[in-house]
């Protein structure tokens, strides 16, 4: 198995090194007489009604844009625990475009609750398979672990089927309890590629203003911590033109790439350079703007002059909106090309991008945090007409800086106490109101 299984399960160990308390070993969980441990691994989660819904979102791939399967999959298992289910068909943006739809969930005909809870069910590529792992031990042979500290690998157990799935119990859980809790259910898709699925649920009358709810809880990886704020986003490209020429005569053309490499060069700096020197806008809450080139593309092939190039790049906002951001970027080309016109922005929908969100974290006994990431928050539009604020809370199982790699795990004891966490948001949440 690969090395990053061990270096999951050793962050694991740092964070319960740094907790008030650690949960000691429970004894034996897997025989070792067997000469197959994974028979026992599966009936850890065979046993549990979480735990097996779980694995099963997760094993069917939902990369973006190839959402319906697994839509399919959570349309009838919402049915089957007596909830009214709409599905909220996503227009397609091409013709070959399969069907995408939202899951909106609610009891009976409260069509409109009070409170929202919500995560996406799309994922990054690749597909990664769902896998069973006992944690690292420093025992050579030693088969004896803590039941909670089950590895749980593949794509989607953390981002975010693992908050899909404590969201879901954890309103089953409350509504088993209190069968008049107004609570509504948003799974929507594309959250990892352009927010198409909030977008459209925002843009639909299932969000009114003045809104029904008057709280929102979003799923995300947190570390079963409440996070206070998160950066904001813009994306932009970075685009040169030039002319085509063979490369023994360079002089007959023009390089896309020269013009285009001390743009990226310099624009890769832009973090580090102070504010008020042009660079990009800082915090005391979120610390640095950062800027990730992340897609270059450029020429035809290595004997020809290139005559296009571009970059996408992403950038994560501390302080400021997008158009503030966008300016400073503006400018920094400039610097770099004399305004000569070799390279220009693209910043495709305007509309896109969202400043720095901040949220709501006064419910007791959690602790707090910020992160760098961005969520489906900034694609919701609330439009309260001047009434009561409505609440947004950021919170689930997980840490984001496994989500998106090949080492994407969660374990059974983050799982379990995210239901937990859920409930307790869901109840002030209810009583608060």
């Amino acid at each position: 198995m690969k090395n990053y299984l061990y270096f999951y399960a050793a962050s694991l160990a740092r964070v319960a090194l740094a907790s008030e308390s650690q949960q000691p070993l429970i004894g034996e969980v897997i025989d070792k007489n067997l000469q197959s441990p994974t028979v026992n691994l599966k009936r850890i989660i065979d046993e549990s009604p979480l735990l097996s819904f779980h694995r099963d979102i997760v094993q069917i791939p939902s990369i973006s844009e190839d959402e319906k399967s697994v839509g399919n999959f959570l349309l009838d298992f919402l049915r089957s625990h007596n909830l009214t289910v709409e599905k909220q068909i996503i227009p397609p943006g091409s013709a070959t475009e399969q069907e995408r739809f939202n899951l909106y969930a609610y009891t009976g005909r409260d069509r409109f609750p009070e409170l929202l809870l919500t995560s996406h069910i799309d994922t990054v590529p690749p597909f990664i398979p769902y896998s069973l792992h006992p944690p690292a031990s420093d025992k050579s042979g030693d088969l004896t672990f803590n039941r909670s500290d089950l590895i749980i690998a593949g794509r989607g157990t953390v981002d975010a089927k693992a908050s899909v799935a404590a969201i879901l119990f954890a309103a089953l859980e409350t509504l088993d309890a209190n069968p008049d809790a107004s609570i509504g259910l948003l799974f929507d898709v594309g959250e990892e590629k352009s927010g198409v699925g909030m977008k459209h649920f925002s843009n639909s009358g299932l969000n009114p203003a003045p809104p029904k709810f008057h709280t929102v809880i979003f799923g995300e990886p947190t570390e079963l911590k409440l996070v206070a704020g998160h950066k904001g986003t813009l994306g932009l490209k970075v685009v040169a033109e030039g002319k085509a020429a063979h490369s023994g005569y360079p002089w007959l053309g023009k390089s896309a790439v020269s013009s285009i490499l001390p743009v990226l060069s310099y624009l890769d700096t832009l973090q580090d350079v102070l504010p008020e020197k042009g660079g990009l806008l800082r915090s005391e809450k979120f610390g640095q703007s950062t800027l990730n080139i992340g897609v270059v593309r450029a020429g035809l092939a290595g004997n020809v002059v290139p005559a296009y190039a571009e970059a996408t790049i992403s950038v994560r906002l501390a302080a400021g909106n997008p158009d503030d951001t966008r300016e400073i970027v503006r400018k920094a080309v400039e610097y770099v090309t004399g305004g000569d016109g070799s390279v220009y922005l693209d910043f495709g929908d305007v509309e896109n991008g969202a400043p720095p969100q901040y949220l709501d974290f006064d419910v007791d006994g959690f602790d707090v945090i910020t992160v760098n990431y961005g969520t489906d928050i900034p694609s919701l539009k609330i439009d309260t007409q001047g009434g009561p604020k409505v609440k947004r809370y950021l919170y689930g199982p997980g840490s984001i800086h496994v989500a998106h790699g090949d080492d994407e795990a969660i374990t059974v004891g983050e799982l379990e106490e995210a239901v937990q966490g859920y409930k307790r948001l869901i109840s002030a949440a209810l009583v608060a109101h």
